[in-house]
Formats: C-alpha cells, structure tokens, sequence
C-alpha cells in the first residue's frame, strides 16, 4: 500500500491475545445460561455494549452478572477471575514491532474495553515489562470505556480522526472483527481484517517490507 502515514491498531488478538472459548467455559462454570446468546465475539448481550462504554460502572457490571447467572452470593472475585479468563497476554515480538512501526508512522490504538479488562491489562504490563501502560508505543492510545462509544460505531472512528487531523486516504486500521473494519472502510479508510492464524508482524514484512 502506498501512502501511508497513519496506523490505527485493535488490541485484542492484534496486539494482544484473548481466547473466547476459555470466556465461555468460564461462563458455563458460573452458571450463566444460553451462554452464546449472552457473550460472542460478534454479538454480544447489552450489558456488555454498556460496560464498554462505560455507561455502567465494574459494581454494575458484577451484579448483571449474578442476575444472568441467578445467584445473589457470586463473589467479585470469582466474577471478575472469570471475566478476565480471556485474557491471554502480549503477542510475542509485538512490542518490538511497535517501536519500529513508530519510528515510521505516527501510530494510535483504538481498543474496545472495559474496566475490570483495562485494570488487568496494565497490572500485566506492569508486572511482566514493568511499563506504565501502552502510552510509549502510540502517540495516543485509546479505550472505549474512557471515551463513551466503542467500535463498531461510526463516532469513534471520526474522533479519533478529527482530533488528530488523519486524514482516512493516508490511515491503515487493522482489526479482527469484520464489523469494525466495515465502519473503517465506509470512512474511507485502508484496512486490513486480522484474521485467526494471521500476525501482524507477517503482515508489515508483506505489505511494507
């Protein structure tokens, strides 16, 4: 691709890996029933929109939970151990490939979130590379549930882009799930869809060697 100047990345199983089959076996073990219904990666009940805007706090979001699951004594804990299950950790070498990538585009992470999720992560990235977040890898790194709006949604893209003057002919989006990198292409965007197997490192060795 040519023109590039811009790249906006996801983090879940672009930069970082998740796994939703341990999430759903996690779910199944709390009691949570209809479980693809409730929780998926491409659909999703309300409850989890509303946490990853924000618009419901981590007490709300635990006490949805023990509502879905029927049971009034469900410890945070044991509901938070569960929502967090899908959390992997960093792919290796992405860091590294950050810190290249930055040196030649100004660089941005766009990440559906949420509070319990984002807590974890920067205990993980305290704790494994003793870094304060992901703020050194991107000239702003970006978190739903602190915006109030999440991707797919039109908004989020165009904030992103108009408080940093990107313009979408020069701006690469990568993500895994189709329903983004459709809103990113009606903007007008270049994307690329990460699909299961795929790595981004492979991609930027193809596409920008």
């Amino acid at each position: 691709m040519q023109n590039i100047k811009n790249i906006i990345l996801d983090y879940g199983n672009v930069l970082f890996d998740i796994d939703f089959s341990i999430l759903r076996q996690a779910f199944i073990d709390l009691g949570v029933k209809d479980v693809d219904q409730f929780y998926g990666h491409r659909a999703q009940h309300a409850l989890f929109d509303a946490f990853d805007k924000g618009i419901i706090t981590a007490a709300q979001f635990r006490n949805e939970i023990r509502k879905a699951v029927g049971n009034d004594d469900l410890a945070d804990e044991a509901i938070d151990t569960a929502w967090n299950s899908l959390l992997i950790g960093v792919r290796p070498g992405h860091h590294e490939l950050l810190l290249q990538l930055k040196d030649r585009y100004r660089m941005f992470l766009l990440s559906n979130n949420n509070e319990i999720h984002y807590n974890w992560i920067m205990a993980y990235l305290a704790r494994e590379f003793g870094l304060n977040g992901n703020s050194g890898f991107f000239e702003k790194d970006y978190y739903s549930h602190l915006m109030g709006m999440r991707k797919p949604d039109k908004a989020i893209f165009e904030f992103v882009l108009h408080t940093h003057d990107l313009d979408p002919r020069h701006t690469l989006f990568i993500d895994d799930s189709p329903q983004h990198i459709d809103t990113a292409n009606a903007l007008g965007l270049h994307t690329h869809l990460l699909k299961p197997g795929d790595t981004l490192p492979a991609f930027f060795k193809q596409s920008y060697p």
